[in-house]
């Protein structure tokens, strides 16, 4: 698998970074999440974009929940 490409990422660190990012150059969609909980799907979707796929989806959720507030 790690020849293929297809180790999934369970770095915190590594996710935390990519959360971050998205977060600082989106502040108004981060905002919109606290009257709009379900927008938190936009923020998983760049950070597994931004990780080429490869993030653990648990992971990047529990991230983002806290970072966001939720």
């Amino acid at each position: 698998m790690e020849a293929r490409g297809l180790v999934q990422v369970n770095d915190t660190g590594a996710i935390e970074k990519a959360v971050d990012e998205i977060i600082a150059a989106n502040p108004d969609k981060a905002a919109a999440v606290a009257e709009k909980p379900q927008a938190i799907g936009w923020f998983v979707g760049q950070v597994m974009k931004a990780t080429g796929g490869k993030a653990n989806p648990a992971s990047v959720n529990d991230i983002l929940k806290a970072r966001l507030g939720l």
